[in-house]
């Protein structure tokens, strides 16, 4: 069975839904978790034998009116659906070498208008580009260099320094599959993927579950080694000058414990340059 990327993102996303949802009898106990091929292809008004070569990666060319009609029944929206698209080849994604990794200076100069804020520049594969100075106080200590997603897999302090790790980790490795699917021949997410399947079986498992979506948490807790617990709201921001490339900001409720760990953290930083 070929590996085709839109095959392989169908089958693992009919395995998710299950027929009770969609008001299919279940005809007893199922030999594999959620809809079978022939259910898809009715409720989508597709014949089995196309729906089947789909899977297979034997046909890659599907309509727009068809993905729609298959997503719809597999639940797909937001970037879920959009990855679907860019899969089938639907949505043009970032060529081979086309995204600058380098932050412009105007962003550069950005960043530091926010003192009180940690903000970081995303790369197409994670890594972080650049940060304010509070930013890479906040993220001291981690290892693995800078790339987010390394160190939540393969930092032995992340599950520490993020309290809710399991969280953190799905909606990281659902994010890093949105990337790849805007980025799929890009030679650096190759490599940050090549080495968490190898170094990582838990990476691999939430990998495998082919969940698509961007930042949803709009919330993240730290751990921080000097100033504590830290609640902070989070917002995402993509740069439309360099695409594949993402701008987060945090901050903290004003006149909360966290914004004083934050002011606190701030003239940490300050002190020792």
């Amino acid at each position: 069975m070929s590996e085709h990327p839109l095959g392989e993102y169908l089958r693992a996303r009919r395995g998710q839904v299950a027929a009770e949802t969609l008001g299919l009898p279940s005809h007893g106990r199922r030999r594999v978790p959620g809809l079978r091929r022939e259910e898809v292809a009715a409720m989508a008004g597709v014949s089995i034998d196309y729906y089947t070569r789909l899977e297979q990666g034997r046909e890659r060319n599907p309509s727009v009116q068809v993905l729609e009609a298959i997503g719809a029944v597999l639940g797909l929206t937001g970037d879920a659906r959009l990855h679907l698209f860019r899969l089938a080849g639907l949505i043009p994604g970032i060529e081979r070498g086309g995204a600058s990794e380098s932050v412009s200076p105007e962003l550069l100069r950005l960043l530091e208008m926010w003192p009180d804020n940690p903000a970081i520049v995303l790369g197409k594969a994670y890594d972080v580009l650049a940060g304010n100075r509070l930013a890479y106080a906040l993220f001291e200590g981690f290892q693995y260099g800078p790339n987010l997603l390394l160190k939540v897999f393969l930092d032995p302090d992340a599950r520490t320094f993020y309290p809710d790790w399991p969280e953190v980790a799905a909606n990281s490795v659902a994010g890093f599959r949105v990337l790849y699917g805007i980025a799929p021949e890009d030679p650096r997410v190759l490599e940050v993927l090549a080495e968490l399947t190898a170094r990582s079986a838990e990476f691999g498992r939430i990998w495998r579950g082919h969940e698509a979506h961007g930042k949803r948490l709009e919330r993240k807790r730290f751990q921080h080694r000097e100033v504590g617990a830290l609640d902070l709201q989070m917002n995402a921001f993509e740069v439309k000058a360099a695409p594949g490339q993402e701008l987060v900001v945090y901050h903290a409720e004003s006149g909360s414990p966290s914004a004083d760990g934050l002011a606190l953290l701030g003239t940490l930083a300050a002190s020792s340059t």
